[in-house]
């Protein structure tokens, strides 16, 4: 059976040191095969580095919306060279975040603007942050036309996900997908096509229903894909290959 691809895992995260080896035997154990560890600041970039070259995995790097008081102008030109330097499989976490308040949109917009350039320049892929900021994201990846990408952790209408697809992304689902209450995300699950959704676990963070108390791992992976299994009605073999073959597409592995 083809194996899982988790597409946006943070194990480079602080909470994971010293155990890394350890979550990705289990994950391995558990069916995933390949992740991608996407960077937030330019000054996570070394262990983000590390986290993937200790378990082969993929990589990505970028300045995150949510960091954006870390972030200096000084930080687009270092990541250019990192992009340089290292050709990681996309640029990302980047993206726009309104929901925590007040966000600073204007340079939030700057930011993500200035690090869409850089993956044209660099003909890379982009995981995209949109918490809130959908339509405006929207917005900016028409004007950048970059080489696609990932809506990462998607939580848009029909309409959004739709104009997404039709720019060349894949949509990620994960834990919210786990919760019978979020009927939106799982319609969308279970109707979007197939060819445009990919699966992540985000963890450490967005648990997923059965695990509030523990932090989220990428051993996950394989009960999402059984709930999205079930949402489609489909048969899991057909959704893990589905899945891992649009996260190559994707990357260009």
């Amino acid at each position: 059976m083809t194996g899982l691809i988790d597409t946006h895992c943070h194990l480079d995260a602080p909470v994971f040191a010293g155990q890394q080896a350890a979550i990705w035997g289990a994950a391995q154990a558990a069916g995933v095969t390949q992740l991608l560890i996407p960077a937030t600041t330019l000054a996570t970039f070394p262990a983000t580095r590390q986290a993937a070259q200790a378990v082969g995995a993929w990589v990505a790097y970028g300045l995150h919306p949510l960091f954006i008081d870390q972030h200096q102008p000084a930080h687009l030109d270092q990541l250019d060279d990192w992009l340089t330097r290292e050709r990681p499989q996309a640029v990302g976490e980047i993206g726009l975040d309104f929901y925590l308040p007040p966000p600073d949109t204007a340079r939030q917009e700057a930011l993500f603007a200035a690090q869409l350039a850089l993956a044209r320049r660099h003909d890379l892929p982009v995981i995209v942050h949109c918490r809130r900021a959908q339509d405006c994201v929207l917005k900016y990846l028409r004007r950048a036309k970059v080489k696609g990408g990932i809506a990462h952790a998607f939580n848009g209408s029909r309409q959004q996900a739709e104009a997404f697809i039709a720019l060349g992304f894949k949509l990620g689902f994960g834990g919210t997908m786990t919760f019978e209450g979020s009927r939106r995300i799982r319609a969308l699950a279970a109707s979007l096509p197939l060819s445009a959704i990919v699966l992540e676990t985000d963890a450490p963070d967005m648990r997923p229903a059965w695990a509030q108390d523990k932090q989220n791992v990428p051993a996950n992976l394989s009960h999402f894909a059984e709930i999205l299994a079930a949402l489609r009605h489909a048969p899991l073999a057909h959704i893990i290959a589905a899945t891992t073959k649009n996260a190559r597409t994707i990357f260009g592995q």
